[in-house]
């Protein structure tokens, strides 16, 4: 039997509503039917992240690996696209992949020895850029969603948004992010972007010191994936170093990629106001932060 973390059931249904309800329902005999197929055998605790199980694993001959079920959706159905183009280049290496369910066999890295464990954040930082440069070396396949079809969703629901939000300075703060994606959303970029590199989604491994993992593909300007490493361990104080890090690291025209990480405050400030969740302050915060910088 497979026990399913009560918090992975919470957070389908939650996210997922009935789909989510059915997606956990149907995860027993799912993993047991890839267990069987691909030949494994489990070799420890059931692991979650918000949609995903993952279950350690050692292949027929040995080699370990997990096995990683969730729900496809729009975000997770370019992940094994990716991780097959990376070829374990600064991320975790695809090992076999289901297409219809989205079922996926992956390298297994050291869960123990994960990024956000390390204690000086500035390393932390750095390790994060120099992943995404090996990350978006990779041009985008076709076929994977789009960094322009994002913005231009975006653009269209601000006004409504900007409606919604009771607080001047913060309404006049968002309509500036739409402001400046605007003015670079007729080049959104090529790159094949990873979305969400934060320090909880980098791990140890014995042939790298770090890689990836959990990528929400797209593809676009490279600018649009540093929010994260922005975002965690928020220190307000430090945006703007992190910023210039990244940026530097990367070799970025700062102007763009300031706009694009506007407009992932924007991204957020749209779901917060469309779910009726208040804006978070940690987003605006960077995005004051930024509108300060004028190099």
């Amino acid at each position: 039997m497979i026990d399913i973390p009560a918090e992975l059931t919470e957070a389908q249904i939650k996210f997922n509503k009935e789909a989510g309800r059915a997606f956990i329902a149907a995860l027993p005999d799912l993993a047991a039917g890839f267990l069987d197929r691909w030949e494994l055998r489990l070799a420890g605790a059931p692991m979650h992240g918000v949609s995903a199980l993952v279950l350690p694993v050692d292949r027929a001959d040995g080699t370990p690996a997990v096995l990683k079920l969730q729900l496809r959706d729009h975000e997770s159905e370019g992940e094994p696209v990716a991780l097959r183009l990376w070829n374990g280049d600064g991320a975790v290496r695809l090992l076999d992949h289901d297409e219809p369910t989205g079922t996926m066999l992956l390298e297994r890295l050291d869960s123990s020895r994960m990024l956000a464990h390390q204690p000086d954040v500035h390393e932390g930082v750095l390790v994060i850029a120099r992943l995404l440069a090996h990350l978006h070396a990779t041009p985008a396949p076709p076929g994977m969603r789009r960094l322009g079809d994002i913005a231009a969703s975006m653009l269209e629901r601000t006004p409504a948004t900007l409606e919604r939000i009771p607080d001047p300075e913060a309404r006049r703060l968002v309509a500036d992010c739409a402001a400046a994606v605007r003015e670079v959303a007729d080049e959104p970029g090529d790159r094949l972007l990873h979305w969400d590199l934060h320090d909880e989604n980098v791990l140890a491994a014995d042939r790298a010191p770090w890689l990836a993992i959990d990528p929400k593909p797209l593809a676009g300007d490279p600018g649009f994936d540093l929010w994260p490493a922005l975002a965690n361990n928020f220190d307000p104080g430090d945006v703007l170093w992190r910023f210039d890090a990244m940026t530097e690291v990367l070799g970025l025209d700062r102007a763009r990629a300031r706009a694009w990480t506007y407009g992932r405050t924007l991204q957020n400030c749209l779901w917060e106001t469309e779910e009726g969740r208040p804006l978070d302050e940690a987003d605006l915060e960077i995005a004051r932060r930024l509108r300060g910088r004028t190099a």
